[in-house]
């Protein structure tokens, strides 16, 4: 049986990494698939069609025969089940091969006692452990017994996170999924005040997002 120290020591090299417990992938948007189907292969991708097939921004990836499938959420194993589900309508036992290409981005913010606060970008793990892991890791003032999550569509909901529970047990039951534009904000004094807190973080959020929108029109 692992001893509690050892245990910490080896969350706190999560934390240095970026990646947490080990966990099947999930898909998300901006992942971009290579499918090959052995009876029909002008399906898919081919040797004159490189063509990636991307999961959008609503999550779905459309297919021939099959039309829209949402991806998101689904390992690759659970979509190209369902692929071949869509497909064996038309084609007697389809053998489907699906494989990532590139993975998606996912991009949230972290402020507060952090090394390196500000908007972070995650790939393949969206995990609480994984967004401290890329802002660096906390700092000695943290409060760890308290930080927060804040989903950006519900700025004033603000989820509780016992950070210092995970690193002494292993327990990982709120080492959440995050989304994209989440915040995660990791307290000094165990408090935080939406108002003077939070509010301006949305705030400049907002304005940086409208800015990049205006440009790429």
């Amino acid at each position: 049986m692992m001893k509690k120290p050892f245990l910490a020591a080896a969350l706190m090299a999560m934390l240095v990494t970026g990646t947490a417990c080990a966990q099947e992938y999930l898909m998300r948007p901006g992942d971009e698939l290579n499918i090959v189907v052995t009876q029909q292969q002008d399906l898919g991708n081919t040797q004159t069609n490189q063509t990636p097939f991307v999961v959008r921004p609503d999550g779905n990836v459309s297919f021939p025969l099959v039309g829209e499938i949402h991806a998101e959420g689904m390992t690759v194993s659970q979509f190209t089940q369902t692929l071949q589900q869509g497909l064996s309508r038309y084609i007697v036992d389809p053998d489907v091969s699906v494989n990532l290409t590139k993975l998606g981005r996912m991009r949230v913010y972290v402020f507060g006692e952090v090394k390196k606060p500000g908007a972070v970008e995650l790939e393949k793990s969206h995990t609480v452990m994984d967004a401290i892991g890329a802002a660096q890791g906390f700092t000695r003032d943290t409060a760890k017994k308290k930080i927060f999550l804040i989903h950006q569509d519900q700025p004033k909901s603000l989820i509780p996170i016992n950070l210092n529970n995970m690193l002494k047990t292993g327990d990982m039951s709120q080492n959440y999924v995050m989304r994209e534009g989440d915040i995660l904000y990791l307290t000094k004094n165990h408090r935080i005040d939406f108002a003077r807190d939070i509010a301006p973080i949305f705030s400049s959020i907002y304005m940086i997002t409208e800015a990049k929108d205006n440009m790429d029109n």
